[in-house]
């Protein structure tokens, strides 16, 4: 389905005047190839059901795969059964979620993406020092919850630069900023300008918060979006890196751009006239449903992708303390 830019290649009159242009890097994330494995593992190992609180990552296709696996989802532990095994999701959880876990017994696999984990211990260390925290994200995402938790009385949310005229902090000199790891990193960075002219001696956490794959993700689209007539982000609504994909792809000069959860809601009517399409996909989406995009355009006349590179990834994570031990001692067992 792709084929490397810069191959030679030999197309038809009508091929020659259309192209798909493939964004890589695009696809799973280290963080959440190891949440979903997580999962699978742990079904693997304690049987079913294994109960999952959240979305294990906003992604509602590999959400119902691991339910037919067995998976139970839920929204709170108090809908999981005593001594239950309950996995936490990669945007992880604030303590008091941790506490009532073990008010209720419950044996937890904790699968929050080790980055996130890193804001969560920025958090601390700030508060720790006394700062005010403005942690710029998206109220109400998991991610800014759980962050959030760590430090409830030292942090204030902050989602856009229209915010900054409102913040009300103790001491000026003291202040620091977070963020949510899957923003646009330019409008990070824009809420970051306008906190700084309101306060000039704003610390900045030991190292950028926005994620290694969210910035290559977004460095990609920008690579395939000059001059593109349309631009397809495959991912979930409620994927806030997907979502920031089609905000950038507009800003990076591409006529449309649109986000499916996967080919059957592309409509037809936004191929009318288009000549290049770029594609990407989102950290949490599986590259089956990039296949499947592929495909449609294929089988409406586009030629096979061309795949533009801009970054290599090659970090992975190791599975969740937790689950390593418990392989290990079932491995262990099995040799008697």
């Amino acid at each position: 389905m792709t084929t490397d830019l810069g191959t030679p290649q030999i197309l038809s009159p009508d091929e020659a005047e259309k192209a798909v242009l493939l964004a890589a890097p695009r696809g799973y994330c280290a963080g959440v190839d190891r949440a979903v494995v997580t999962v699978e593992k742990a079904l693997e190992l304690y049987g079913s059901p294994v109960y999952v609180r959240k979305q294990i990552v906003h992604n509602k296709h590999v959400v119902a795969d691991l339910e037919s696996r067995g998976a139970i989802f839920v929204e709170e532990l108090d809908e999981v059964p005593e001594g239950q095994t309950v996995v936490f999701s990669a945007h992880g959880v604030s303590p008091a979620v941790h506490e009532q876990a073990a008010e209720r017994s419950l044996k937890t696999i904790d699968a929050t993406c080790p980055l996130v984990t890193k804001v969560h211990h920025e958090a601390k260390r700030f508060a720790a020092d006394d700062y005010d925290i403005l942690l710029i994200g998206h109220e109400g995402h998991e991610e800014v919850e759980g962050t959030a938790g760590e430090a409830p009385e030292h942090i204030q949310l902050v989602q856009s630069p229209d915010d900054v005229d409102g913040i009300v902090v103790r001491d000026p000199t003291k202040v620091a900023w977070l963020s949510q790891t899957t923003l646009s990193v330019d409008e990070t960075m824009a809420t970051v300008d306008a906190i700084r002219k309101r306060f000039p001696m704003l610390l900045d956490p030991p190292s950028d918060d926005i994620c290694y794959a969210t910035q290559n993700r977004q460095l990609a689209v920008k690579e395939i979006s000059p001059d593109t007539d349309l631009v397809i982000v495959v991912g979930s609504g409620n994927s806030s890196n997907s979502v920031r994909l089609v905000e950038v792809a507009l800003e990076a000069g591409a006529k449309a751009s649109y986000r499916v959860d996967d080919a059957s809601e592309i409509d037809e009517a936004w191929l009318d006239g288009v000549r290049t399409v770029s594609v990407t996909s989102g950290a949490s989406v599986p590259e089956e449903l990039v296949e499947g995009v592929l495909a449609f355009l294929s089988e409406r006349g586009y030629p096979d992708a061309r795949a533009v590179h801009s970054a290599e990834e090659s970090l992975i994570f190791s599975l969740p303390k937790e689950l390593r031990r418990d392989i290990k001692a079932a491995a262990a067992a099995a040799r008697g």
